[in-house]
């Protein structure tokens, strides 16, 4: 997978970077459960809601400055062309 430009001379980083190229690193089982635990709980839904909340009003916002665009081009309004 290395090619000849990726020659490491230091003996210590290129077993470090054989290691790293065969082996996954990943993180221990009691973490991942953690985490996952973390992700799961109910604490998480208010944070759910409240970016929907936001993405709506963006959205809406979007929506509404797209009409008023159109409307300009349609030759009626404030930006009329």
């Amino acid at each position: 997978m290395r090619s000849d430009h990726d020659r490491i001379d230091d003996p210590e980083l290129g077993a470090i970077a054989e290691r790293l190229e065969h082996e996954r690193p990943a993180p221990s089982p009691a973490f991942r459960a953690g985490l996952l635990n973390s992700l799961t709980t109910a604490e998480t839904a208010q944070p759910t809601r409240r970016l929907w909340a936001l993405a709506g009003a963006y959205g809406t916002a979007g929506l509404a400055l797209l009409a008023i665009a159109a409307v300009g081009l349609a030759g009626a309004g404030p930006f009329a062309a």
